[in-house]
């Protein structure tokens, strides 16, 4: 299994359906690494598949430190996303809500 999938996988453990209840978003995240995952959300469930949506409703670019850091707590994906290590595209008010939905 790849780093970047383990990370995937570790947030979707950590999935919290109250915060997403009424969520209904695609998560697309190209990852520098060449990896392209997607979270699907919707009715309270969260789905992981490998490879690009066809219709996301947000898409992320940063490398795998990144994701770890900003998942982790270690820094805020708002200041990630300010010094330029994520490129978001789509409705990115709601990448702000990722740590939310999958606490640390």
């Amino acid at each position: 299994m790849s780093e970047v999938k383990a990370v995937f996988d570790a947030m979707l453990g950590r999935f919290d359906a109250d915060e997403a209840d009424d969520m209904s978003a695609v998560f697309q995240f190209d990852m520098d690494e060449g990896e392209h995952y997607h979270l699907s959300i919707e009715d309270g469930k969260c789905a992981l598949a490998e490879g690009e949506h066809d219709d996301p409703t947000v898409t992320l670019e940063m490398d795998l430190q990144t994701l770890k850091d900003v998942m982790s707590g270690e820094l805020d994906g708002m200041a990630a996303f300010m010094q330029g290590k994520i490129r978001a595209d789509g409705d990115v008010m709601l990448a702000t809500k990722l740590t939310q939905i999958f606490p640390h």
